[in-house]
């Protein structure tokens, strides 16, 4: 390459220059045909000849710093380039610098990379832990799941007044071997949403389901004046869901309902796979009623029928055996009283 002085003179004109020079991607660029005076053994590596015309002719003092993509050979070079204009006696010189800039936007490609994929694993553990939580919601009550998350266990309490709700499906196990089953599963899991909904209407709480039974519960964990009023107007709202849907379906749905009222405890039972559960004479007789009663009827314990008294259509006392409990008062629950 012709020159105009020697790499001496050239590098004579700046002390930095000098500092830099060696291993740096330095030129001296004559601005007014961007000629080069001297270059770097480094600049004539990163940039041969041929791909070097290009980008002086590209090079604009208004613009002394940018990055530009280009290929070189077989290469794809990232450049940082950086004009520098010098005064004084190199007045129309700029000392032009090169800095391969690949290596760094490789790094910073992968720490965005591992940045991304930092935030997809928190997302997926977000929603993953989103997912436990509703399952275990599903599982049990807020108030217990809460106990169990920030403590890592539960205490068994004891409910002094609540009712127990017991729902059994008429017929079921015969309908379970003549029908199809993903479609008797979707009724049956259309019906369980249904009364899933009216429970929570309610400040009620659904406890498990076993096959066709729904087993709910008024007045745990929270404590609540009107649980026997809340699990009646649950029962009946639940008994008028399966009438409409009859009215408009071709299968027939009826149900038996035992309403008890007694103290319960309530706690999670397992190690490994948690279940929230009621325990206490309430619950078995919920249970005995409800095989005690008709299809289509609500039948309640005698001290649930005395609470209900005024607020709702009773039937007339009779007295029923129960397994366990022997002769005792029950009614049915007709309806709630219709005030003028």
């Amino acid at each position: 390459m012709a020159r105009d002085m020697t790499a001496e003179t050239a590098l004579s004109i700046d002390p930095v220059l000098c500092l830099q020079h060696g291993e740096a991607a330095l030129a001296l660029l004559r601005l007014a045909d961007r000629s080069l005076v001297y270059a770097s053994a480094a600049f004539e590596r990163l940039l041969p000849p041929p791909e070097r015309a290009a980008l002086l002719a590209g090079l604009d003092p208004a613009r002394p710093r940018r990055e530009i993509e280009m290929r070189v050979g077989s290469r794809q070079l990232c450049l940082d380039i950086s004009l520098r204009l010098l005064e004084g006696a190199a007045a129309g010189l700029a000392v032009l610098t090169l800095t391969d800039i690949g290596g760094q936007r490789e790094a910073e490609y992968m720490l965005d990379s591992y940045a991304k994929l930092a935030e997809r694993h928190a997302r997926d553990l977000e929603r993953e832990k989103t997912r436990a939580e509703k399952l275990l919601l599903n599982m049990m009550p807020r108030s217990v799941y809460e106990e169990l998350r920030e403590y890592g266990t539960t205490t068994p309490q004891r409910f002094e007044h609540a009712t127990v709700l017991m729902l059994d499906l008429v017929g079921f196990t015969e309908m379970s071997m003549a029908r199809e089953p993903s479609q008797l599963v979707a009724e049956l899991n259309d019906i369980f949403s249904a009364f899933d909904r009216v429970v929570e209407l309610f400040g009620c709480e659904r406890i498990k389901t076993i096959g066709d039974a729904y087993l709910a519960v008024s007045g745990v964990p929270e404590p609540s004046p009107e649980h026997v009023v809340n699990a009646a107007k649950v029962a009946l709202r639940m008994r008028r869901y399966l009438d409409r849907r009859n009215a408009s379906g071709p299968q027939e749905w009826k149900c038996r309902i035992g309403i008890a009222t007694g103290p319960l405890i309530g706690s999670v039972v397992g190690i490994h796979r948690y279940v929230y559960d009621v325990f206490g004479p309430a619950v078995n007789m919920a249970a005995r009623l409800e095989a005690t009663a008709k299809p289509g009827e609500i039948l309640l314990c005698n001290n649930a029928m005395l609470q209900l008294g005024g607020q709702f259509e009773i039937g007339p006392a009779q007295m029923v055996e129960l397994k366990g409990f022997g002769s005792c008062a029950a009614a049915a629950l007709i309806g709630e009283q219709r005030h003028a």
